[in-house]
């Protein structure tokens, strides 16, 4: 690991080499998502203006540095020009979330994904280019609420109308392979996959017969994949 350092071009350089990801931005979404990145194998440069951030971060990332995002200098020499993906995770200062992503577009960066606090902040990030605007606490809002309404264990919009749900296998598809159950036609949603217990998950075809206490994943539009997943 590289450790804590002012600018440190050279290491951020390496890094850029690599098939890697720079976040700017160490607070709590920064941090969640440049850990679940370093845990799936991705090398990431961390970058905050919080010294006790990057302190924190210190041995944990392949390398983390202070530096003040809304500088094009600044980035220059930890080389962030010469990586092709960029998050940027300011979510406390707006105009700094801003300004850091207009530095970015400037360096002509490849992929730029950067959080936005609310609608406005989002759209100025649109409207200045950002290839992709994410809402972590309205998406995850909407997220919950799906949940708390109905009987499903997981939900993930796929886009809008459409959504990928986690629930257990109601008694209709116990015993009876899926090809015979005719849910397609009469429910609208398509079983994806299944899972007996704590086993591992398998992709689920005509021949796949579910048992009692099985958990399925079911695609389809939102509204029917919900209302299949109240079933019992």
């Amino acid at each position: 690991m590289v450790r804590f350092s002012l600018f440190g071009g050279d290491a951020s350089r390496r890094i850029a080499e690599a098939d890697s990801v720079a976040v700017i931005g160490l607070g709590r979404f920064g941090s969640a998502l440049a850990h679940e990145l370093m845990a799936a194998g991705t090398e990431v440069l961390g970058v905050d203006l919080d010294e006790d951030l990057v302190q924190a971060h210190n041995g944990e990332l392949t390398q983390v540095v202070r530096a003040d995002s809304t500088r094009e200098e600044a980035l220059r020499q930890l080389a962030i020009d010469e990586f092709e993906r960029v998050v940027v995770a300011i979510g406390d200062d707006v105009s700094a979330s801003i300004l850091t992503c207009s530095v970015l577009l400037s360096m002509r960066i490849p992929v730029i994904w950067a959080k936005a606090v609310d609608d406005r902040h989002g759209l100025i990030l649109e409207q200045l280019g950002v290839h992709k605007v994410i809402y972590p606490e309205h998406d995850m809002g909407r997220r919950v609420a799906h949940l708390v309404r109905g009987a499903a264990l997981d939900y993930i919009e796929v886009a809008p109308g459409y959504a990928l749900v986690k629930a257990a296998a109601p008694s209709m598809l116990h015993g009876v392979a899926l090809g015979e159950t005719g849910v397609r036609t009469t429910h609208g949603i398509t079983v994806a996959a299944y899972q007996h217990g704590a086993d591992e998950w398998h992709n689920a075809d005509n021949t796949t017969v579910l048992q009692p206490g099985d958990t399925i994943l079911i695609v389809g539009p939102t509204e029917r994949a919900e209302a299949f997943a109240q079933l019992r």
